[in-house]
């Protein structure tokens, strides 16, 4: 082997082992690292069987709000399962009632439930005007005849009589309220059939028939036949009673008018005009008598009512005291006539005392004094003067008691 060779060998063997120690050197550098304290990545290179694998723990899905009903401790997630107590329901408010039509007389605007009370501005007249038919009964004025049915038309003539025409012409002209007188025709027959309107006294020992008498059927049933044409007027009757309340009961029954009478509880609120019309309850009948809880219709004069003076001696002694009755009541009658020096009804005088404007003025002073008009304006010879016309200036009038 010449030099050349050995010298190519030599070179081969150095590489070699040069590699060798190379290869070792990254070994040992690394051992080094791992034995350095606090190392722990050896048992991670190396691997340790002994350790289990992590598993990741599983998500718990369910309600996670506490104020819900189903809040779920446990749960890691809300999954929209959330349920909650359903709040109690506001407590509707009380209905108020009353009329909710803005259209009616009485409409109230806090009312949330129409109660059926609606009330409607009338167009047909009561009593001849249209603004009566929503007063009350005692806050009209009425025209009214003393007497009525002694007229020298129904053969009762002076010293007797108080008008010189009968029922129709008075119902004719716009009277409204009569007054009345029952008696027996003789004192010796005491029978219903017996019953006549006659004006005297009984006392003088003869029959006040004497003087005239007028057939209370053919009288009432006039009345009934009227009142049944002229079904939007209120009728009064205020009567002097001197014969058994059936015997006057019965000629009411038997000419039609009983079902017609209305019937008034004391001290309760008169009913309006409309509404008396609406019952058909258009007759009010008083009576010079004491109450009978038999006859309820037949309202006692003196404790429902009450009257001025009556007969005076001239107007100017006329005034709006109370003569008769309880001046409590809101029913009142204003006698309005004049008696000569004989005691009788003067017809001489009607015209002065049923003038229009003297009966208005009068009228007033009552208003002044009790605070409403006079229920009714009683007058003797109404062929004299014009009541009507002047009942109806009174009602046209504007009082805070409307």
């Amino acid at each position: 082997m010449g030099p050349k060779t050995h010298d190519f060998s030599r070179c081969i063997e150095i590489s070699y082992r040069c590699h060798r120690v190379m290869q070792k050197i990254p070994v040992l550098v690394a051992i080094s690292l791992l034995l350095l304290p606090g190392c722990t990545y050896l048992d991670e290179y190396m691997g340790d069987d002994s350790s289990e694998e992590t598993v990741e723990a599983e998500t718990i899905l369910g309600c996670t709000d506490p104020d819900a009903e189903n809040y779920d401790e446990t749960a890691d997630e809300d999954d929209g399962s959330c349920e909650y107590e359903e709040p109690e329901p506001e407590p509707e408010p009380e209905p108020v009632l009353g009329c909710t039509d803005e259209d009616a007389m009485n409409y109230d605007s806090n009312a949330t439930q129409d109660d059926g009370s609606c009330e409607y501005m009338e167009t047909v007249p009561c009593n001849g005007l249209v603004i009566l038919c929503h007063r009350t009964y005692d806050q009209v004025t009425f025209p009214e005849t003393h007497n009525s049915y002694s007229t020298h038309e129904d053969n009762i003539y002076y010293p007797a009589s108080n008008h010189r025409t009968g029922f129709q012409a008075q119902w004719n002209a716009g009277m409204r309220a009569f007054m009345l007188d029952t008696h027996y025709l003789t004192t010796a027959d005491q029978s219903a059939s017996n019953v006549r309107f006659c004006h005297g006294d009984s006392d003088r020992g003869f029959s006040p028939c004497t003087y005239g008498a007028v057939d209370p059927w053919n009288w009432l049933s006039a009345l009934e036949s009227e009142m049944n044409s002229e079904d939007r007027d209120i009728v009064t009757l205020l009567i002097e009673n001197y014969v058994e309340p059936d015997h006057l009961k019965d000629i009411f029954d038997d000419v039609g008018l009983s079902d017609m009478m209305y019937v008034h509880e004391m001290n309760a609120e008169w009913p309006t005009l409309i509404e008396m019309i609406n019952m058909d309850k258009r007759l009010v009948v008083f009576w010079e008598q004491s109450g009978d809880s038999d006859h309820p219709y037949f309202h006692d004069f003196l404790t429902h009512s009450w009257t001025t003076n009556y007969a005076d001696d001239d107007t100017s002694s006329m005034d709006c005291e109370k003569l008769r009755g309880d001046v409590n009541q809101p029913v009142f009658h204003m006698n309005n006539w004049l008696k000569n020096q004989a005691g009788l009804s003067d017809p001489n005088r009607a015209g002065e005392a049923n003038d229009v404007d003297f009966m208005v003025e009068r009228a007033v002073e009552c208003i002044e004094l009790h605070g409403k008009r006079p229920t009714f304006i009683a007058v003797d010879w109404w062929e004299e003067g014009d009541v009507v016309e002047a009942v109806d200036r009174v009602n046209l009038m504007e009082l805070d008691s409307d």
